[in-house]
């Protein structure tokens, strides 16, 4: 059988450019058209003019925090918050929804009818789950989307799927040795603790020769562990807003884009593309018409990896998650956003890449603003320091010292600002 899931996974990156920039207008007409959120947010612009990634930075991030106000705003007259463009009986939606989920919030997602409406077969068949095998899904089926996510892919590749869902251990270890499934999906975690549980209780899980995991952190310690007890272990990166957007592969060298997505990586607090390589925020703009979100800030940090994947799929590879990307932090009372940093930053041209830096204790709190100067220049314009000081107190009402540094002294990390108290 192919190693792909399609022939999508192997276009030539030029085609596959040209796809998604000739599809973006569309999806910007839809929001505008069909998503109260977006007729108000991009109401000025023409969505024919929105047909390239320079024309789409130039369009607001939404990230998930005014998302979730939005929602709180209406939430009794419109509970996604105008962002949705399907619903039920009594909304403005102008089609049905299958599904509605509630996440940590609480924020809400609608379900469409499109088979794998989250696009999770991709991930799971880059995996090795192929039809015909029985998964054993350990995400939640209830209230959050995870388990409909994973088990919609599943079926598109014609899988059968045990919704085994969260905890009740002991039930779910039975299930694995009498169903004898060939392929788990759930976090890691969970999965080392069925293993664990197995030899503790000299229960077989020797079916189990595959996973998608996700959800949280793994690590290559955990892989490793896995490998060593037959199981191929892979991760994924969805959020039930966008659904997937990156997928590991067996070349382990990052995650592979999703085919239904249109991803950037901005500088932390602001709607800025940063160079390839550097680390920023994910924003993400989906394909999904009857969810179209359109630069959508994911809050995660993460960087452009160079080259195509080894394993021959050609989309954009990125590193997975580095962090987040919200650092605002309260200092003497006043809380301070990584949009402000940016703010400074752009007032000066001698200026490249800058960190607000945080230190002391309790009512001590002191800011150092690690700025770099711009690669073109060599020396230190006169006052710079100075008048760096002085903007940095009109925009964040604090008073801050200023230390200037050579271009590239500032670690790749995608930190805007950094907390070093011991305190938070």
């Amino acid at each position: 059988m192919s190693d792909f899931y399609d022939v999508l996974e192997t276009r030539h990156p030029a085609e596959r450019e040209a796809a998604l920039m000739a599809a973006l207008p569309d999806v910007v007409a839809q929001a505008r058209r069909h998503a109260p959120a977006y007729a108000a947010l991009l109401a000025d612009v023409v969505p024919t003019d929105i047909d390239s990634r320079a024309a789409l930075a130039h369009l607001p991030v939404i990230r998930k925090s005014e998302l979730l106000e939005r929602q709180q705003a209406l939430r009794t007259q419109e509970p996604f918050g105008g962002f949705s463009a399907i619903g039920w009986r009594g909304l403005s939606a102008a089609r049905g929804a299958r599904r509605v989920f509630q996440s940590p919030g609480p924020i809400y997602e609608p379900e469409g009818h499109a088979t794998d409406y989250w696009r999770m077969a991709r991930a799971l068949w880059a995996a090795g789950f192929r039809s015909g095998d029985l998964a054993h899904c350990s995400f939640s089926y209830h209230l959050t989307p995870a388990g409909s996510m994973m088990e919609g892919g599943a079926h598109a590749i014609g899988c059968t799927t045990f919704p085994g869902g969260v905890g009740n251990t002991e039930l779910q270890l039975q299930a694995v040795a009498e169903l004898q499934p060939h392929a788990y999906i759930g976090t890691p975690s969970f999965l080392k603790i069925l293993v664990e549980k197995a030899a503790e209780t000299g229960v077989s899980v020797a079916s189990i020769t595959k996973a998608l995991v996700s959800g949280e952190a793994f690590p290559p310690s955990l892989r490793d562990w896995l490998a060593e007890r037959s199981i191929q272990g892979y991760q994924c990166y969805a959020t039930a807003d966008l659904g997937l957007i990156a997928y590991e592969t067996a070349a382990r060298q990052g995650l592979v884009l999703d085919e239904g997505v249109i991803v950037e990586i901005v500088r932390p607090g602001t709607g800025d593309p940063v160079p390839e390589g550097e680390v920023g925020e994910l924003v993400v703009t989906t394909l999904n018409p009857d969810y179209p979100l359109v630069r959508f800030g994911t809050g995660d940090l993460s960087a452009i990896l160079p080259g195509p994947c080894p394993t021959g799929r050609s989309n954009t590879r990125i590193k997975g998650w580095m962090g987040r990307a919200d650092q605002t932090a309260k200092v003497r009372g006043m809380f301070v956003h990584p949009s402000q940093v940016a703010d400074v930053v752009k007032r000066f041209p001698e200026v490249g890449r800058a960190r607000l830096v945080v230190e002391g204790e309790m009512a001590t709190d002191r800011m150092t603003l690690k700025a770099e100067l711009a690669p073109s220049r060599v020396a230190v314009p006169e006052g710079l320091a100075e008048r760096l000081a002085d903007v940095v107190r009109d925009v964040t009402k604090l008073r801050s010292q200023v230390e200037l540094l050579p271009a590239g002294s500032l670690p790749n990390d995608g930190k805007v600002i950094e907390d070093l108290r011991s305190y938070r």
